[in-house]
C-alpha cells in the first residue's frame, strides 16, 4: 500500500466519521415520533442490509435521515412515510443500496461456482477455492 492510498483511507475515513456525527446531530433534532421512528428503520436497516461500504451505509443513512426530515417538516405523519407495511418500507429501501451489501458477492461467487460446474469447468472452481 503507496504512502498516498494510506492517507487517502485515512482521510476518507475521518470524513466519514464527520459526516456520521453531523448525522446524528441532526437526527435529535428530529420531532420525538419521527426520530424514535427513524432509529426503528435504522436499526432494521443496519441489521438487515448488509451493507459492507462504509460509504454506501453513510449515504443510506443520510437519505433515510433526508427523508424523516422532509416529512416532518411536512408535517407528514409517520405512518405516511413509512406506509401500512414498515418492514416492506425498510426492505424496499434498502434496495437502492444493494451495491454495498456483502451479500452481493456472495450471490455471484455462488453464480460463478454453479455455472462452473454445469459448463464442466470444474478446474476453475478449484482454482478459485485456492483463492479464498
Amino acid at each position: 500500500m503507496s504512502i498516498r492510498s494510506m492517507i487517502e483511507s485515512v482521510v476518507g475515513e475521518l470524513e466519514l466519521k464527520k459526516r456520521w456525527r453531523q448525522l446524528k446531530a441532526r437526527k435529535k433534532q428530529l420531532p420525538e415520533s419521527h426520530r424514535k421512528a427513524h432509529d426503528a428503520v435504522e436499526r432494521y436497516l443496519m441489521y438487515s442490509a448488509g451493507i459492507a461500504d462504509g460509504a454506501i451505509l453513510t449515504a443510506m443513512a443520510e437519505d433515510l435521515l433526508d427523508l424523516f426530515e422532509q416529512g416532518a417538516a411536512d408535517g407528514t405523519p409517520v405512518s405516511a412515510i413509512v406506509g401500512d407495511d414498515p418492514v416492506e418500507f425498510a426492505e424496499e429501501f434498502a434496495r437502492n443500496y444493494s451495491e454495498g451489501a456483502w451479500i452481493k458477492k456472495e450471490r455471484a461467487r455462488l453464480e460463478d461456482a454453479i455455472n462452473s460446474i454445469t459448463d464442466g469447468d470444474l478446474d476453475k472452481l478449484d482454482h478459485r477455492k485456492d483463492e479464498s
